[in-house]
């Protein structure tokens, strides 16, 4: 069984920086793309960033050069520095792991951290 639990959300005033953290238990994570996702009230979730097993990035445009993806496969995190945030950041942000297994497609949702801009 698959779990992930993100941390690091919180309030901050636009401008600011936070870093979230998506740990993963119970599987070989390096195998895993890793996505983080926002959903903001009222909004359809969205894809921010996401990075492969092999490190390849892709990115929302609106967070591209404020927003990086990273992991640390030892130790089975995958981090998203957000930095210059802005008020339309705020969203509760959710970390998915991914991967293809034979011919089904594993998918792992974390439960969620609340990430609020002020302005």
């Amino acid at each position: 069984q698959v779990q992930l639990v993100e941390s690091g959300g919180g309030l901050v005033q636009a401008g600011g920086s936070l870093r979230l953290s998506c740990a993963a238990s119970g599987t070989i994570f390096s195998i895993f793309t890793v996505s983080w996702y926002r959903q903001a009230p009222g909004k359809q979730r969205e894809l921010v960033a996401g990075i492969t097993g092999g490190g390849l990035k892709n990115y929302l445009d609106s967070v591209k050069g404020r927003f990086t993806i990273s992991r640390d496969n030892a130790k089975n995190t995958v981090y998203l520095q957000m930095n210059s945030l802005k008020p339309e950041d705020t969203a509760v942000y959710y970390c998915n792991a991914a991967r293809r297994l034979g011919g089904a497609q594993l998918d792992y949702w974390g439960q969620g951290t609340q990430v609020t801009v002020s302005s």
